[in-house]
């Protein structure tokens, strides 16, 4: 299941993210972070639940720090839903499933 959660960097994000013609949920996170490590599994199963609908993916702050400053990540884990390149929703921390579902479901439906 590893394989539908796309990894973003500094150098692919511009492409993968911003030019993408689909909504994109970006994770921003750290192995070290213990909250991150929790929000894992929620990340796959939207990743399952949206398969084809929204592209999900991750950025690894400490390898990726310009695209992490870029998007004033001061906190992680944060989670940024973006549309049409443009940044539609930010979570910090810590997040209920449903919450980022119905995040998902509203920015489809636009």
């Amino acid at each position: 299941m590893a394989d539908i959660v796309h990894e973003f960097t500094d150098g692919n994000f511009q492409t993968e993210v911003l030019d993408s013609s689909e909504p994109v949920l970006v994770d921003f996170w750290a192995e070290w972070c213990r909250p991150c490590k929790m929000l894992a599994p929620t990340i796959h199963e939207l990743a399952a639940d949206f398969a084809g609908k929204v592209k999900v993916g991750k950025v690894d702050t400490d390898s990726n720090r310009n695209v992490s400053v870029q998007f004033g990540i001061h906190a992680i884990p944060t989670v940024i839903l973006f549309k049409g390149g443009q940044v539609v929703r930010k979570f910090v921390g810590l997040q209920q499933k449903n919450d980022f579902a119905t995040a998902l479901t509203d920015v489809l439906k636009d």
